[in-house]
């Protein structure tokens, strides 16, 4: 009887992915894990729509805030790229945080930095970018391996890339509210009142997180040291697994691309190809809207029917296709043609994050699902820095949209086509993981 609940024990332990004692889920049996579970994907799903949110709406009315500073549409790019330098230090840095203090209170600290960024960004001076999109850049980047650290004590090995990819789809629900509402909030009440309601959504979410961080960050652990000797330490045990080293790089074209997309489309529109914003952010959301079922899809595709690895690989090139046809587009074409397009895109580009952060946490050493996470998404951050500097630089010195987009699709067709091709030496490299 003894050895009977020991082994039952153990597997609910190894399920749950924390150590016996800090796992709530285990005092009430399986029931209890599923209940959980299902209330952390809630939460996480909802504060990953609100983080997307304040995130991309920068972006997304960057033509309103373009024409009252009488500014370079380039410098779109160079917020975006501050932003993505300031992540990156963040998803390097936030596996020993989240440790220490706990998944739940690193989400709602990441929610509080991005509205304040948010917040000063709103002060109606081209100077006060600098600091909010470094603040807002630290904020938005710990919603992810936070997410993921939470949702990997809980979530099946058989069900995470389906669990993953309900989570990620507050990434295109979030972008798909954001095209919606930024634009008419822009309208009604000016582009610095849009970006003070979006810092108070962020605000607020953090704040209704609160009643759940007791139930959710029972395995912090106040002792645990913060040393920046621990990013270098993450990085290169990182970089030494070679599926986990392929799943960096991948990152980086794959948020490069995206990067892109959401930074740049709705620009594209407007000023390369003279429709209105409105007009504009709707097709934005009609495409990102795509997104939602897109990433259910291949959730469940790479947890039933092809390996994540070469779905990846898949989605890599399919991405880069998608890319190129957005950068074809003509101002003659009819509305109609354009949204498919931008589906295509949307259906690719934004699309693969559930998979790709299952694949993370499948790998990640037990504990450690956070920093293996936030060391991944760095590189994703790195991408979403110099991918957007590339294209403001191609944009200020041929006055070409076209050729911005065609090159971030060139790094994902190499991921994708050397994906494919060394997915067997990297299956073989990693057997005994």
């Amino acid at each position: 009887m003894t050895n009977t609940r020991s082994t039952r024990t153990a597997q609910t332990c190894q399920l749950c992915r924390g150590p016996l004692h800090d796992a709530p889920a285990l005092r009430t049996g399986g029931t209890g894990i599923i209940s959980h579970l299902k209330l952390a994907l809630a939460s996480m799903l909802a504060q990953q729509t609100c983080a997307t949110l304040g995130r991309s709406v920068v972006p997304l009315i960057a033509p309103a805030i373009v024409a009252d500073l009488d500014i370079s549409p380039a410098l779109v790019g160079v917020y975006l790229s501050l932003s993505s330098a300031a992540g990156f230090l963040s998803t390097l840095g936030c596996g020993g945080f989240i440790l220490r203090y706990g998944a739940l209170r690193m989400t709602q600290a990441g929610m509080l930095l991005l509205g304040g960024g948010l917040a000063v960004s709103a002060a109606g001076v081209v100077a006060a970018f600098v600091p909010g999109a470094f603040a807002a850049g630290l904020g938005q980047a710990v919603s992810t391996p936070s997410s993921s650290h939470l949702l990997g004590r809980f979530a099946p090995p058989r069900l995470a890339p389906l669990i993953f990819s309900l989570k990620q789809t507050g990434v295109p629900a979030g972008l798909m509210l954001a095209g919606v509402l930024a634009p008419a909030l822009v309208d009604a009440a000016g582009w610095q009142a849009t970006l003070l309601c979006a810092a108070a959504i962020c605000a607020g979410t953090a704040l209704a997180l609160q009643p759940l961080r007791a139930r959710f960050d029972t395995d912090r652990n106040p002792a645990q040291p913060l040393s920046p000797a621990d990013m270098r330490s993450n990085v290169l045990s990182v970089l030494r697994v070679p599926a986990l080293r392929l799943l960096c790089f991948t990152m980086f074209s794959f948020v490069g691309l995206q990067a892109l997309f959401t930074g740049f489309f709705v620009l594209y529109l407007v000023e390369g190809l003279g429709r209105d914003l409105s007009s504009a952010g709707l097709a934005f959301s009609i495409a990102v809207a795509v997104a939602v079922p897109a990433r259910i899809g291949w959730g469940w595709v790479a947890g039933r029917l092809v390996q994540p690895g070469v779905l990846l690989a898949g989605l890599g090139i399919a991405m880069s296709v998608s890319a190129a046809l957005t950068a074809a587009l003509d101002a003659q074409w009819p509305a109609w043609l354009i949204i498919v397009v931008s589906m295509a895109f949307s259906a690719t580009a934004v699309s693969w994050h559930g998979v790709l952060l299952a694949e993370v946490a499948r790998l990640s050493p037990s504990g450690r699902i956070g920093s293996t996470t936030g060391v991944v998404l760095a590189f994703g951050d790195a991408g979403s820095l110099i991918m957007p500097l590339l294209f403001s630089a191609a944009l200020a010195l041929t006055q070409s949209y076209r050729i911005g987009f065609l090159i971030g699709a060139l790094p994902t067709l190499a991921i994708g086509l050397y994906s494919l091709r060394a997915r067997h030496h990297v299956a073989g490299s990693t057997s005994g993981i």
